[in-house]
């Protein structure tokens, strides 16, 4: 799994804020970027904690995958 869609699982499943959840989801599909989300004062925190997360590599890497063929949107 690439860390754009690794970070995005863990920012989705580490909070209940639909905001937050929305922004995993967009950058999944990349409508937004790491560099905009550390910019954004309100998911900073967040965005740390995943990036730690993703370096110790404690990812399910089937749960992963079931995540991003959920919420990717593939265009045709």
């Amino acid at each position: 799994m690439d860390k754009i869609t690794c970070i995005s699982y863990l920012l989705y499943h580490s909070s209940k804020n639909q905001d937050i959840r929305e922004k995993a989801i967009q950058l999944l599909n990349g409508d937004l970027s790491i560099r905009d989300l550390k910019r954004n004062v309100s998911i900073q925190a967040q965005l740390v904690v995943a990036e730690s997360l993703l370096r110790k590599n404690n990812l399910d890497k089937n749960l992963v995958q079931q995540f991003a063929e959920e919420f990717m949107n593939v265009e045709v």
